[in-house]
C-alpha cells in the first residue's frame, strides 16, 4: 500500500454544553504530496476539522475518533500539548484566513519568523538572520531586508499573508493546511498568493489541504475535493469528477451558486434551491449582462468613450421613484456628477517626523444617470472607498466638484447633508461591524425613520414591509444581530438602507465576505430591489465576476485614477488597458479552471 500522509477516522466534535455534534463521523485520507480541497459553507465543519488535525481545538469542544499523521506516533486527539507543540511546524503547519489576527502585532516580522526557527528548526543562532531573509525571498516579499524589521500593521494584506506562508513552511512540514488564505485579498494578489502556495508546496514536497468556499480556486489548485455539509462529508472525488458530474444535491447547489456566468430563465443567479435547472460549468447558456439592462449602445458593445470617464449610455429605470419625481427618462441631467475631484491626505508623523502626503484620488470625472447600475472595480488602495465616502458626504474633496441630485456635496450645509443621506444610503462590507450589537433588528431598521420624524405605527409597518422585501420574517425583528447568519445580517443592512426609500444605493463590497450560496441570494435580492424601488446603484467590488453580473456599466480605478470606463460587457470583452486585462485574467473562473484540470 502507498504511504498515507494523513488519516482521519470517525472524527466527531461535540460542544461541552450540547449533545449535538458539530462535526459528525468525518473520515478522510491524504497521500504524501497530494493536494486536496475541502469545501463547504460556513458552519459546515471545515475549519474545526483542520484545527483537530493541528491539535488546536478550543477547550469547550471535545473530539472523538482518531487523527494520525505520518511521522507522529499515536492519535493526535489524545496527545499531550508538549508532543503537539513539537509536531506543529515540523510535520504540519497552518496558514490562517486573517494574518493580522494570527501575527503578533508587537513583534517585528523577522523576529516572528526567527522564533519558529529557534523553537522548531534547530537552526544555529548565528544563521537565523540569513535564514529569515531567505524565507522572505522564497515567498517573493518585496524588499525582504526592510520587511524583516517591519511590524505587521506596516505591511499590506498580501504581504502579511506571505509572512504567514514563510512561517508555515520554515521547517519544511509534510502537510500544509490553508484555511481561506485568500478570501480577503484582491484578485491579483489572490492569484499571486495561489501561485506562490503551489510553488512553495512543490518546493518542500508537502501535501496541501486547502479550505475554501471558492470552487474556482479549488479547481485550479487541487487534485481532489472533499465536500462538507452540516458537519459531514457528503461527496469526495477528483476535481474533474465532482465538479463536472456531482452526485450530491448540495454539491450541485454549490456549483450552481458559484457560477456567476450562468442564470436561470429569469436572468437570476442559481441558488441552492434553484440548482436543479443548472447544467454545470460551461454546460448552461451564458447570460448576456447587457441584455438585462438595455440594448447595446450604437456602434456595438465596445463603442465606449476613450477618455477616463464613465459618461456611457446606460440603462434607466422604467418608473419614477416614490414622491412624484419626474419621469427619469425625461431628465437630461445625471443624478450624480463628479468633476475634477482629487483627494490628498496629509498626516503628521510621530516625533516631528514628516510623512509624505497620500494622493487617494486624482482628477476623477464621473457621471451616473438616474437608474444606472454602475460598478467600480480596482485593487485595494485604488481609491474606490474614498470616492464613495465623498459621494455620501462623509468626506470632502481637496479639489473638484461633486453634485448628488441638487446638492453640492463639498459645500453642503448640515441640512443639505441630512437630505443627502435620506436619498443616498450605503451598505457596507461587514454587516456585523455596521449593526449595533445592543439594538434589536426592529430598532436598527427603524432608525432612519426615527431621524425623519415618522410616527411609531407607520415605522412598524414600514419595518415589517422592508423585512419581507429582503426575505426575512417580521417575527425575527425582536432578535439581536448576533442571532443571525452573515447573509441574514447583510439582508438587515440592506433593509435599513432602503427603509427610508432612497434614490441611490451605494454598496461597498457587500458580498465579499459571504459564502457563494449566500452571495448568489444577496445578489439576486439586490438586483430585484434595484428594479422594484427604481434605484440608482453604485456598486464597489474587487470581484469582477460580481460586477459583470450585476452592473450595466463599469469604471476601473488604479492609484486614485479612472483608467478605463464603459459598458460592462464592452470593457470585459475588449479591455484597452493592461491593468484591466490583468484584473480579468486574475479572476478565478470555474469553467476555465476545470478545462485545465481535465
Amino acid at each position: 500500500m502507498a504511504e498515507t500522509l494523513l488519516d482521519v477516522a470517525g472524527l466527531t466534535i461535540t460542544p461541552a454544553d450540547s449533545g449535538a455534534p458539530v462535526v459528525d463521523g468525518v473520515s478522510l485520507t491524504m497521500a504524501p504530496g497530494e493536494r486536496v480541497g475541502l469545501i463547504g459553507e460556513s458552519g459546515s465543519g471545515k475549519s474545526l476539522t483542520a484545527l483537530s488535525i493541528m491539535g488546536l481545538l478550543p477547550e469547550e469542544l471535545s473530539a472523538a475518533g482518531s487523527v494520525t499523521l505520518a511521522g507522529f506516533d499515536g492519535n493526535v486527539l489524545e496527545a499531550s500539548e508538549r508532543r503537539l507543540a513539537r509536531m506543529r511546524s515540523d510535520l504540519v503547519s497552518m496558514v490562517f484566513q486573517e494574518p493580522m489576527s494570527a501575527l503578533n502585532p508587537l513583534m517585528r516580522v523577522g523576529d516572528q519568523i526567527a522564533e519558529v526557527l529557534r523553537l522548531h528548526g534547530g537552526v544555529p543562532r548565528a544563521e537565523i538572520p540569513a535564514r529569515v531573509r531567505d524565507l522572505l525571498v522564497s515567498v517573493h516579499m518585496p524588499d525582504p531586508d526592510g520587511a524583516r524589521f517591519a511590524y505587521p500593521h506596516q505591511l499590506s494584506g498580501g504581504q502579511r499573508q506571505r509572512v504567514m506562508l514563510a512561517i508555515a513552511l520554515a521547517n519544511s512540514p509534510r502537510l500544509l493546511i490553508c484555511d481561506e488564505p485568500t478570501t480577503a485579498l484582491d484578485v491579483t494578489v489572490q492569484k499571486h498568493m495561489l501561485d506562490l502556495i503551489s510553488e512553495r508546496v512543490d518546493a518542500v514536497g508537502a501535501g496541501l489541504l486547502f479550505i475554501t468556499h471558492d470552487l474556482a480556486v479549488v479547481a485550479g489548485l487541487c487534485d481532489r475535493v472533499i465536500v462538507m455539509h452540516g458537519g459531514r462529508i457528503v461527496e469526495t472525488g477528483s476535481v474533474a469528477e465532482v465538479f463536472t458530474d456531482p452526485q450530491h444535491a448540495y454539491t450541485r447547489g454549490l456549483l450552481a451558486s458559484s457560477d456567476l456566468e450562468a442564470t436561470d430563465e429569469n436572468g437570476r443567479l442559481f441558488t441552492l434551491r434553484t440548482a436543479g435547472e443548472y447544467a454545470g460549468p460551461g454546460g448552461t447558456e451564458r447570460s448576456d449582462p447587457l441584455s438585462r439592462f438595455a440594448p447595446p449602445p450604437p456602434g456595438g458593445a465596445t463603442d465606449r468613450p476613450v477618455t477616463a470617464s464613465a459618461r456611457a449610455v446606460v440603462r434607466r429605470a422604467q418608473s419614477a421613484p416614490e414622491g412624484g419625481d419626474p419621469d427619469p427618462l425625461s431628465d437630461p441631467d445625471p443624478l450624480i456628477e463628479v468633476a475634477g475631484v482629487s483627494k490628498l491626505y496629509r498626516s503628521g508623523g510621530l516625533l516631528f517626523r514628516r510623512r509624505r502626503p497620500v494622493q487617494a484620488l486624482e482628477s476623477i470625472d464621473l457621471s451616473v444617470a438616474r437608474g444606472q447600475r454602475l460598478g467600480i472595480v480596482g485593487e485595494s488602495g485604488s481609491g474606490k472607498s474614498t470616492l464613495l465616502s465623498i459621494l455620501a458626504g462623509l468626506d470632502t474633496p481637496t479639489t473638484g466638484h461633486v453634485r448628488v441630485g441638487d446638492i453640492t456635496v463639498e459645500s453642503a450645509s448640515a441640512a443639505d447633508l441630512k437630505t443627502l443621506r435620506e436619498h443616498l444610503q450605503i451598505v457596507f462590507q461587514d454587516p456585523f461591524a455596521s449593526l449595533d450589537p445592543r439594538m434589536r433588528i426592529a430598532d436598527i431598521v427603524a432608525e432612519p425613520l426615527i431621524a425623519k420624524g415618522i410616527g411609531r405605527e407607520e415605522r412598524e409597518a414600514r419595518v415589517e414591509e422592508m423585512l419581507r422585501a429582503v426575505d426575512l420574517e417580521p417575527a425575527t425583528m425582536r432578535r439581536y444581530p448576533h442571532q443571525f447568519s452573515g447573509g441574514q445580517r447583510q439582508r438587515i443592512s440592506i433593509a435599513r438602507a432602503l427603509v427610508s426609500r432612497p434614490q441611490i444605493l451605494v454598496a461597498d463590497e457587500p458580498v465579499s465576505a459571504l459564502d457563494v450560496s449566500v452571495r448568489a441570494q444577496v445578489l439576486n435580492l439586490l438586483s430585484d430591489l434595484v428594479d422594484d424601488y427604481a434605484l440608482t446603484l453604485v456598486f464597489v467590488s474587487h470581484d469582477l465576476g460580481v460586477v459583470r453580473h450585476l452592473c450595466s456599466d463599469v469604471v476601473v480605478m488604479k492609484d486614485g485614477r479612472i483608467v478605463e470606463a464603459g459598458t460592462t460587457e464592452g470593457v470585459y470583452a475588449h479591455p484597452r488597458e493592461e491593468y484591466t486585462r490583468s484584473l480579468i485574467a486574475a479572476t478565478p473562473n470555474l469553467a476555465e479552471a476545470l478545462a485545465g484540470a481535465r
